[in-house]
């Protein structure tokens, strides 16, 4: 699928932006931004302050005041103050029940 078809499935756009922030997976920087528009894939962020230097290979979209709703993001591009996101999902976490399950059901 390319990027102009995946841009077209279930994206919804924040017409004055989602407050929200970025940090480090190992916790060193955070920088507030807002979201511009979110799919199930991935998002547009914009970032406030300087963000020159740090790395954004990986790291954690904070989207909320505690830091319970949030998701794991790769960089896939940079334009300006904006840059593009891919979301990293974890299947671990969903086969890992049904693992459980199977286990506890045996014994």
């Amino acid at each position: 699928m390319g990027v102009a078809e995946r841009r077209k499935s279930g994206r919804v756009v924040f017409e004055r932006g989602l407050k929200a922030h970025m940090m480090a997976i190992d916790g060193t920087w955070r920088r507030p931004c807002s979201v511009e528009d979110v799919s199930d894939v991935g998002a547009k962020i914009t970032i406030e302050g300087e963000f020159q230097g740090l790395n954004l290979k990986e790291f954690f979209l904070l989207l909320s005041t505690t830091g319970l709703a949030y998701r794991r993001c790769e960089l896939s591009w940079i334009n300006g103050d904006q840059i593009g996101v891919t979301f990293i999902r974890n299947d671990k976490k969903k086969r890992e029940p049904a693992r459980g399950r199977a286990q506890h059901a045996s014994a």
